[in-house]
């Protein structure tokens, strides 16, 4: 089964849904990213939890395996992870 994502495009000349995986929805990581960031302690833990178990659960209801979903999320987390390196990267060459 082809991975899953939020937004269902038709494949070109067929009835078939191309999905696209959570971790290649760059606007989705910068949003979340930049929300995460402007939370902080239990906040951004609540925020990322819910944020993770919607994602994982729209999968589901779109015909995505758990393992797949598991994957999917796992790697949207990392994803969101490196974007957030991204956003204090300025700050990390400033102190240099």
């Amino acid at each position: 089964m082809a991975a899953m994502k939020t937004d269902e495009t038709p494949h070109a000349g067929s009835n078939t849904v191309v999905s696209f995986p959570l971790a290649g929805r760059s606007d989705l990581i910068r949003r979340s990213a930049i929300e995460l960031d402007s939370k902080h302690g239990e906040e951004a833990l609540l925020y990322w939890r819910a944020k993770c178990r919607a994602l994982g659960a729209e999968l589901l209801a779109r015909g995505c395996s758990e393992t797949d979903m598991r994957r999917q999320v796992m790697d949207f987390q990392a994803e969101v992870q490196a974007e957030l390196m991204a956003l204090h990267e300025p700050d990390r060459a400033a102190r240099s």
